[in-house]
């Protein structure tokens, strides 16, 4: 088969963040997505706000936009919009991976075709699927780059996986993760990580194979963590945890941006692109989703270590100028408060302990995240709960 690749314009960036709806008063999952968007109208479900696999689910969309800002700037507006919409309902807005006590086994599923496959399809693990994440497209001018650009993302993977992580919390238990999203959603058949095909052939081959023994009905169905997204003319990062914020979602979205715009540009030059063997790759992921901040991650196809927070100034230093160029320095720099003052799974365990742990702790948890929410930044502890 022919897999037709629409090339965008280069570094272009578009952003999609899904929101739990939980109720203003207890913190549990709210199924009112689907009067949220009924009384949106069709404009904004065409434009900025769409439902999702599950009805407790909302999903915030910004345009195609030139720069980091432009986009947060679109989403921000999306939110404000959404958030007048569930007042009057008793209900908010939550940003993390996961949520901390809701029974997945209560939520309800969006009524449409394509989510009920899932589960009939997956079972279980399609139903656990309770889980909130943030997509970020990067535009490719060039179909030829777009694979090289995704094998070297994967050597990322272990940052983006770390510095988002925001859901050691499941089913009303600390998993010991940092992301126990992360390993949710990868059981599903055709969600994880990518195959690192070298040739655009290779991907039509695969997309053929799965099309005709009925794995996926269109590519879109092909979840990996990392994709390309040819109907856009991007690539595809999905391996963030949902953020509780717009300020780290900034931040997340610069990294992202300027690593696509960085192996774009050592393309042009015709230098090499760092890659990573596949083992190594998926112990980074285990890595980062297991122990977040405090991961020692593989570095590069040698072998070499280093704990998480030691390599990641040397990568912002890296990137520094790429940032200046596409607009968004301030944002990445905003990293390295990540650093200082712990990542989302990090912080939501400071309030879950500051509330006596249990039930009590992780309400606390919920209110803390709501809180970051309309904050638009991360809390201390104290003043999240």
């Amino acid at each position: 088969m022919v897999l037709e690749f629409q090339p965008s314009r280069r570094s272009s960036v578009g952003l999609e963040w899904e929101l739990a709806l939980v109720d203003a008063d207890s913190g549990i999952l709210r199924q009112v997505a689907p009067a949220v968007m009924a009384e949106l109208g069709p404009d904004a479900r065409a434009r900025h706000v769409k439902p999702e696999f599950l009805r407790n689910t909302v999903e915030i969309v910004s345009d195609v936009c030139a720069t980091v800002p432009g986009a947060i700037a679109d989403l921000e507006n999306g939110l404000t919009r959404v958030q007048e919409v569930i007042r009057p309902m008793r209900a908010e807005l939550m940003g993390a991976g996961t949520h901390p006590f809701a029974p997945w086994s209560q939520q309800q599923v969006t009524d449409k075709e394509r989510y009920a496959t899932v589960v009939d399809r997956a079972q279980v693990w399609g139903r656990q699927q309770v889980v909130y994440g943030v997509h970020m497209h990067v535009g490719v001018e060039d179909r030829a780059k777009v694979l090289p650009i995704l094998r070297s993302l994967l050597v990322h993977v272990a940052h983006l996986q770390a510095l988002s992580a925001s859901s050691p919390y499941w089913d009303a238990a600390d998993t010991g993760y940092a992301s126990m999203r992360a390993l949710l959603f990868q059981q599903l058949p055709t969600a994880g990580l990518p195959y690192q095909f070298t040739e655009w052939s290779e991907l039509e081959r695969y997309t053929a194979d799965m099309l005709k023994t009925g794995v996926i009905d269109d590519f879109t169905e092909v979840r990996w963590d990392i994709r390309p997204a040819p109907h856009f003319g991007t690539v595809e990062v999905r391996v963030c945890d949902g953020t509780s914020n717009v300020t780290e979602l900034a931040s997340l979205a610069a990294l992202v941006h300027c690593l696509v715009e960085h192996f774009s540009t050592l393309l042009d030059e015709g230098r090499p692109l760092p890659t990573m063997p596949r083992w190594y790759v998926h112990e980074n992921k285990w890595r980062a989703a297991r122990y977040g901040m405090d991961a020692i991650i593989i570095l590069d196809a040698d072998g070499n270590e280093e704990l998480l927070t030691d390599a990641l100034p040397r990568l912002l230093e890296e990137l520094a100028p790429v940032a200046e160029r596409l607009g968004c320095a301030a944002e990445l720099d905003r990293l390295r408060d990540i650093v200082r003052h712990g990542a989302s799974y990090q912080r939501q365990r400071a309030v879950a302990a500051a509330h006596g742990g249990g039930q009590a702790g992780m309400e606390a948890v919920v209110r803390s995240l709501v809180a970051e929410m309309h904050a638009g930044h991360p809390l201390t502890p104290s003043a999240a709960g």
